[in-house]
């Protein structure tokens, strides 16, 4: 499948994306380049169950700002999400300096994320969140905005927010983990 073009005419590459030729911080999305990719047969029996979420405070712990300490899934499919970054469709980063530009993408990019599993922002029942800090009063915006955003619900479940000094795109000052009890 070739990657989708965002300007207005085929790149001289023949549609390889900035990241799939090997330029992404994290490495190769395949490997080495002597490890080919190789279908593998499975036999799978799915077994569907319907999923319950509880969310819980226990009155031992200490009061938490919306999320909640525990987050338990009875039974189901679970969707583990790549860290969302702010980065568009074509791999380029939204609002360079600009931490409430990037939360926008980020959430917008998690929403289409957990649509493409058939979930919503209310699946999410765990969320991790790193925001690259220079003063400690950052955390608390991103956290505001995010709970504001599209994709809010996500953080009412067991929540972690991380101060950090860099993620892997140079400027990326945001991105966020989900994991999701998909619906039975």
């Amino acid at each position: 499948m070739r990657a989708a073009h965002c300007g207005k005419r085929p790149p001289p590459d023949g549609g390889r994306t900035w990241a799939s030729a090997g330029n992404h911080p994290y490495g190769s999305a395949r490997g080495p380049a002597e490890t080919p990719l190789r279908p593998v047969a499975r036999a799978v029996r799915l077994i569907r169950m319907t999923s319950e979420i509880s969310r819980i405070n226990p009155d031992q712990l200490h009061p938490t700002p919306g999320c909640h300490h525990i987050t338990v899934v009875e039974a189901g499919r679970t969707a583990f999400l790549a860290g969302q970054r702010p980065l568009d469709r074509c791999g380029a980063l939204v609002g360079p300096g600009d931490l409430y530009a990037q939360i926008d993408q980020v959430a917008a990019n998690a929403v289409l994320a957990l649509a493409a599993v058939g979930a919503e922002p209310s699946r999410v029942v765990r969320s991790v969140i790193y925001v690259v800090i220079d003063d400690v009063t950052d955390l608390g915006a991103a956290w505001r905005r995010l709970t504001a955003s599209v994709i809010g619900p996500a953080f009412t479940t067991a929540s972690t927010l991380h101060g950090v000094a860099r993620l892997g795109f140079p400027g990326q000052l945001i991105e966020v983990d989900l994991t999701a009890a998909l619906p039975g």
